[in-house]
């Protein structure tokens, strides 16, 4: 009978101490990626990262344009030349058609590079936000928002950083944009001729 008695006060005990624990933890939620999306800093990211990947192509196609030029100058003067100095114009425009045919791959690896470059200070700005609300909000825990199945509404602590980040958000069902934060699909580069 001891023994009941002492694991029924051990029980109520530990029931009484979870319930005192979770009065005291408090759980918000937020879609980061939304909260990005919003932010004036990610357009002005995104119309930088357009600019650069129009400068990239450009200039893969003056490379393409230089290559099909020394190409043709080749063809026409390949006839009065040494058959020493065309295998040093071949081994030439080989470098050249080599070098243009990882165009591609390194336009996308720079503008991967270049958006880590404008995102990070942009992922900061929002992450020091929602640290900053969850803390004079009482907020315990933050979540990511995609990772709940189920959230009551009250506890969205979106408009609390927007409105910390003096950040208008748009109207419910209201398509967010989408800059280098925001997930979107990958825009093929310009088609290089080989």
């Amino acid at each position: 009978m001891k023994k009941f008695l002492t694991a029924a006060f051990i029980t109520v005990t530990s029931v009484f101490a979870a319930s005192q624990v979770n009065a005291q933890s408090k759980i918000g939620y937020i879609s980061t990626e939304e909260l990005i999306s919003v932010m004036p800093e990610t357009a002005k990211a995104d119309s930088n990262l357009q600019q650069y990947r129009g400068a990239l192509i450009q200039s893969a196609q003056d490379k393409q344009t230089s290559l099909e030029s020394a190409i043709a100058k080749f063809n026409t003067d390949s006839s009065g030349m040494t058959s020493a100095v065309k295998d040093v114009k071949r081994t030439d425009l080989q470098k050249m058609l080599t070098e243009l045919q990882g165009e591609d791959q390194r336009i996308q690896q720079q503008l991967q590079s270049r958006q880590q470059e404008l995102i990070q200070p942009i992922n900061k700005k929002a992450f020091e936000a929602i640290q900053a609300v969850a803390k004079e909000s009482g907020y315990t825990y933050v979540f990511e928002k995609n990772a709940l199945l189920v959230a009551p509404p009250a506890e969205d602590i979106l408009p609390l950083v927007a409105k910390k980040l003096n950040v208008k958000l748009p109207a419910p069902g209201a398509k967010t944009g989408t800059g280098p934060g925001a997930p979107q699909q990958q825009r093929p580069a310009a088609p290089i001729k080989k």
